[in-house]
Protein backbone atom coordinates (compact mmCIF):
# COMPACT_ATOMS: atom_id res chain seq x y z
CA UNK A 1 0.00 0.00 0.00
CA UNK A 2 1.47 3.35 -0.88
CA UNK A 3 1.78 6.01 1.79
CA UNK A 4 -0.96 8.25 0.41
CA UNK A 5 -3.43 5.36 0.33
CA UNK A 6 -2.47 4.54 3.91
CA UNK A 7 -3.36 8.05 5.04
CA UNK A 8 -6.79 7.79 3.48
CA UNK A 9 -7.26 4.30 4.86
CA UNK A 10 -6.42 5.65 8.32
CA UNK A 11 -9.43 7.95 8.10
CA UNK A 12 -11.68 4.93 7.69
CA UNK A 13 -10.14 3.02 10.62
CA UNK A 14 -12.94 3.70 13.14
CA UNK A 15 -15.53 2.29 10.73
CA UNK A 16 -13.28 -0.68 9.91
CA UNK A 17 -12.77 -1.38 13.62
CA UNK A 18 -16.54 -1.39 14.27
CA UNK A 19 -17.12 -3.79 11.36
CA UNK A 20 -14.23 -6.01 12.40
CA UNK A 21 -15.46 -6.09 15.97
CA UNK A 22 -18.86 -7.31 14.85
CA UNK A 23 -17.28 -10.04 12.71
CA UNK A 24 -14.84 -11.42 15.27
CA UNK A 25 -14.34 -11.54 19.01
CA UNK A 26 -10.58 -11.86 18.51
CA UNK A 27 -8.45 -9.04 17.17
CA UNK A 28 -4.78 -9.15 16.25
CA UNK A 29 -3.18 -5.72 16.25
CA UNK A 30 0.18 -4.97 14.69
CA UNK A 31 1.91 -1.81 15.90
CA UNK A 32 4.72 -0.54 13.70
CA UNK A 33 6.01 2.50 11.91
CA UNK A 34 7.04 3.22 8.35
CA UNK A 35 10.55 4.14 9.48
CA UNK A 36 11.00 1.09 11.73
CA UNK A 37 13.63 -1.24 10.25
CA UNK A 38 12.47 -4.12 12.46
CA UNK A 39 8.90 -3.63 11.24
CA UNK A 40 10.14 -3.86 7.66
CA UNK A 41 11.98 -7.03 8.62
CA UNK A 42 8.74 -8.52 10.03
CA UNK A 43 6.80 -7.52 6.92
CA UNK A 44 9.38 -9.10 4.63
CA UNK A 45 9.71 -12.30 6.64
CA UNK A 46 6.22 -13.03 8.02
CA UNK A 47 3.43 -10.82 6.71
CA UNK A 48 2.60 -12.64 3.45
CA UNK A 49 2.48 -15.99 5.24
CA UNK A 50 0.28 -14.48 7.96
CA UNK A 51 -2.18 -13.02 5.45
CA UNK A 52 -2.50 -16.44 3.78
CA UNK A 53 -2.92 -18.36 7.06
CA UNK A 54 -6.17 -19.94 8.27
CA UNK A 55 -5.84 -17.99 11.54
CA UNK A 56 -5.89 -14.67 9.68
CA UNK A 57 -9.33 -15.44 8.28
CA UNK A 58 -10.68 -16.09 11.80
CA UNK A 59 -9.66 -12.78 13.38
CA UNK A 60 -9.95 -9.06 12.83
CA UNK A 61 -6.51 -7.81 11.70
CA UNK A 62 -5.72 -4.20 12.50
CA UNK A 63 -2.52 -2.31 11.72
CA UNK A 64 -1.44 0.76 13.64
CA UNK A 65 1.33 1.85 11.29
CA UNK A 66 2.05 5.60 11.44
CA UNK A 67 4.75 7.34 9.36
CA UNK A 68 7.15 7.48 12.33
CA UNK A 69 7.60 4.78 14.94
CA UNK A 70 7.84 7.41 17.66
CA UNK A 71 4.17 8.18 16.89
CA UNK A 72 2.96 4.59 17.20
CA UNK A 73 1.38 5.12 20.62
CA UNK A 74 -0.15 8.53 20.01
CA UNK A 75 -3.90 8.46 20.59
CA UNK A 76 -4.67 9.90 17.15
CA UNK A 77 -3.61 6.55 15.63
CA UNK A 78 -5.82 4.63 18.07
CA UNK A 79 -9.31 6.03 17.43
CA UNK A 80 -12.64 4.79 18.71
CA UNK A 81 -12.59 1.31 20.23
CA UNK A 82 -8.84 1.03 19.71
CA UNK A 83 -8.36 3.62 22.47
CA UNK A 84 -9.54 1.01 25.01
CA UNK A 85 -6.79 -1.33 23.79
CA UNK A 86 -4.15 1.41 23.96
CA UNK A 87 -5.17 2.05 27.58
CA UNK A 88 -4.43 -1.61 28.42
CA UNK A 89 -0.84 -1.49 27.15
CA UNK A 90 1.43 -1.00 30.17
CA UNK A 91 4.55 0.34 28.39
CA UNK A 92 3.81 2.39 25.32
CA UNK A 93 7.02 2.02 23.36
CA UNK A 94 8.59 -0.55 21.10
CA UNK A 95 7.82 -1.83 17.62
CA UNK A 96 6.92 -4.12 16.02
CA UNK A 97 4.41 -5.00 18.68
CA UNK A 98 1.85 -7.76 18.44
CA UNK A 99 -1.34 -7.62 20.47
CA UNK A 100 -4.12 -10.15 20.76
CA UNK A 101 -7.42 -8.87 22.11
CA UNK A 102 -10.20 -11.31 22.98
CA UNK A 103 -13.63 -9.96 23.92
CA UNK A 104 -12.11 -6.51 24.53
CA UNK A 105 -9.37 -7.77 26.86
CA UNK A 106 -5.68 -7.71 26.00
CA UNK A 107 -4.50 -11.33 26.25
CA UNK A 108 -1.14 -11.16 24.45
CA UNK A 109 1.36 -8.33 24.23
CA UNK A 110 4.91 -8.73 22.97
CA UNK A 111 7.49 -6.72 21.07
CA UNK A 112 10.04 -7.80 18.46
CA UNK A 113 10.31 -9.58 15.15
CA UNK A 114 11.38 -12.74 16.95
CA UNK A 115 8.18 -12.68 19.05
CA UNK A 116 5.86 -13.18 16.07
CA UNK A 117 5.98 -16.96 16.32
CA UNK A 118 5.01 -16.70 20.01
CA UNK A 119 2.11 -14.46 18.99
CA UNK A 120 0.86 -17.03 16.47
CA UNK A 121 1.11 -19.80 19.05
CA UNK A 122 -0.80 -17.68 21.58
CA UNK A 123 -3.40 -16.88 18.95
CA UNK A 124 -3.93 -20.58 18.19
CA UNK A 125 -4.54 -21.13 21.91
CA UNK A 126 -7.05 -18.27 22.04
CA UNK A 127 -8.88 -19.55 18.96
CA UNK A 128 -8.96 -23.08 20.37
Amino acid sequence: MNRRAFLFAGLALPAAWDGAQAASEVHVIYVGGWDCPYCTMWQNKYKAEWLASPEYSRVAWIEVDPPHLREAYEERYWPGELKAVLDQIPRKSGTPRFLIVSKGKLVFNDIGVNKWERAVKALKNVLG
